[in-house]
């Protein structure tokens, strides 16, 4: 099986040991992805919907760089530090599967990188 990293400057870069997304045979790996602006390195959390979209631009974003969109994402994870903010998150998320949307779940979680509210993952098959 091939594998190859999926690399692109329209997204955040890694702030560890990991790789933005992972392609092996027809299966993406998408790290989780947090509201960094690519070109700033700065967070964009004014407000939890503003940080979703920032969060779900830089998925875009990964998943271009594969040659993929939102319509090849069968699954996602996504890890919030307040469940309170789930609705908001949720409504956000939403605006990006219309039509089919992907299996999923949400973890509420003690803290997330840099201190972001919201971190989403997924796979996508080509």
């Amino acid at each position: 099986m091939a594998k190859s990293i999926i690399r692109t400057q329209d997204a955040p870069a890694p702030i560890g040991p990991y790789s933005q997304a992972v392609l092996a045979g027809n299966t993406l790996y998408v790290s989780g992805q947090i509201a960094l602006d690519p070109d700033s390195g700065e967070l964009i959390n004014d407000n939890i919907t503003e940080e979703t979209h920032a969060v779900m631009k830089n998925m875009e974003a990964v998943l271009a760089a594969a040659g993929m969109s939102f319509s090849n994402v069968v699954k996602c994870s996504i890890f919030v530090k307040d469940m309170g903010q789930f609705t908001t998150i949720n409504e956000a998320y939403g605006q990006y599967f219309a039509d089919a949307p992907p299996a999923r779940e949400t973890v509420e979680v003690a803290r997330l990188p840099k201190d972001v509210n919201v971190e989403i993952s997924c796979i996508a098959v080509q």
